[in-house]
């Protein structure tokens, strides 16, 4: 198998799932539409809706209810970064290579494209509900899960704690506790959908959601790595932000190579975890490998 390959395929399916389900730029309003455009189709791994579909696909899923969610999904992911990019967060001006969504709109507009691509999401999500009546409840059990993982439970609970505590020094547990809902809750959201729209058991999505626990922490430890080993014109974005922004990462608290220990460590176990399910998914495997050992 070609890795890079079969990654771009599932990429260019990826690509082609959120055209579709951009709204329509027309009305006096829209130019929010444009911003939501700018920001959701500015590139990007597209991480959360390939794990989704491998997910979906991996338990026998093999119809298009899938393909809200992943589009959903990845405008939550998107909203996220919209927001961390805003003067009163981040304050970055370049990601993924180009100028961030409120340096081209205006900082007004850009909360604003942030706010439009999480209310769109839930109202994409929803479509999913009319491709076949007859599986409303796998629907109604992903929406919430998308709903838990991406709210204070989820992604906001850990960038709660993640601002709260800029410029402090916090202990590893608090760390942790901030990379589990922070980057972890949408990468777990991702593969627990795939698998109860594809009709997973409960103790499949449980074990699901444990594999990507491991997963969005090794991936998380590798972009702290990348944010002091790696440069801005690999990763489209400034380098040392957590510097910067006086962050407490695996890196500055455990140290360069023990970080890098720890997230192939995470990633193997979570390799280990996925093969116990007896299904095969070579690119699946091969993803999660390439999450920890990525250069951007």
């Amino acid at each position: 198998m070609n890795f890079n390959e079969e990654y771009q395929k599932r990429l260019d399916i990826v690509e082609a799932v959120l055209r579709e389900y951009l709204p329509e730029q027309t009305g006096r309003q829209k130019l929010i539409m444009e911003a939501m455009e700018y920001s959701l189709m500015a590139g990007g791994k597209r991480i959360r809706p390939m794990l989704m579909r491998e997910s979906y696909q991996l338990f026998g899923g093999n119809g298009r209810i899938i393909e809200p969610f992943m589009a959903a999904i990845e405008m939550i992911h998107t909203y996220s970064l919209v927001h961390d990019d805003l003067p009163a967060m981040d304050n970055d001006e370049y990601r993924r290579g180009r100028k961030t969504t409120h340096v081209v709109y205006g900082e007004d507009i850009g909360i604003l494209a942030g706010d439009a691509l999480l209310n769109y999401a839930f109202e994409t999500a929803c479509t999913a509900f009319d491709m076949d009546p007859s599986r409303i409840r796998p629907v109604s059990r992903a929406l919430q899960i998308l709903a838990k993982k991406a709210g204070i439970y989820g992604m906001i609970g850990g960038q709660t704690v993640d601002v709260k505590e800029s410029g402090n020094r916090i202990s590893g547990e608090t760390l942790n506790f901030i990379y589990r809902l922070k980057t972890s809750a949408l990468i777990e959201s991702s593969v627990m959908i795939g698998a109860v729209l594809a009709g997973a058991s409960d103790k499949e999505v449980s074990l699901m959601e444990e594999i990507a626990g491991r997963v969005g922490l090794a991936f998380q430890i590798q972009d702290d790595i990348l944010d002091v080993t790696g440069t801005k014109e690999k990763l489209g974005k400034p380098v040392r932000s957590d510097e910067k922004n006086e962050k407490t990462t695996y890196v500055t608290w455990r140290g360069l190579e023990a970080s890098r220990e720890e997230a192939s460590r995470l990633t193997e176990e979570a390799i280990g975890a996925l093969k116990s399910l007896g299904r095969e998914d070579r690119f699946l495997v091969e993803l999660l490998r390439w999450l920890v050992y990525r250069e951007k």
